[in-house]
């Protein structure tokens, strides 16, 4: 579980960026919808953010390091392709000391996303 202040700068920076709508798997906020692969419903994928701007579904993760990087690419690609999907994009906040790793990451497995500091 990622940390409440990581989720706070995120949803602030989203709330900047004009964006509404706003879900959020964290306290105080409307869980996003869950996805989950046939035979692996105990796995799903959970959004961190999900939001919209301009009537377009966009998708926000808090990128931190990992050691499990095939999951976590294999999340950031269905966002993004759902995120293009409904006109929108998937952007990816990288607390500072993680940024490297999360742009190294969309550029080695060709991800469609945006990567912001937070």
């Amino acid at each position: 579980m990622k940390e409440p202040k990581l989720f706070e700068k995120a949803i602030d920076w989203a709330k900047k960026k004009g964006f509404s709508n706003i879900k959020a798997n964290t306290e105080d906020y409307e869980t996003p919808v869950k996805f989950a692969r046939d035979g692996e419903e105990d796995q799903p994928f959970i959004p961190d953010i999900t939001a919209t701007r301009l009537g377009s579904k966009n998708y926000v993760e808090i990128a931190l390091k990992t050691d499990d990087t095939a999951r976590r690419v294999s999340k950031w690609k269905l966002l993004s392709t759902l995120a293009a999907m409904k006109s929108g994009k998937l952007f990816l906040l990288a607390p500072k000391g993680h940024k490297a790793f999360t742009v190294d990451l969309i550029k080695k497995h060709h991800i469609n996303a945006t990567v912001e500091s937070i």
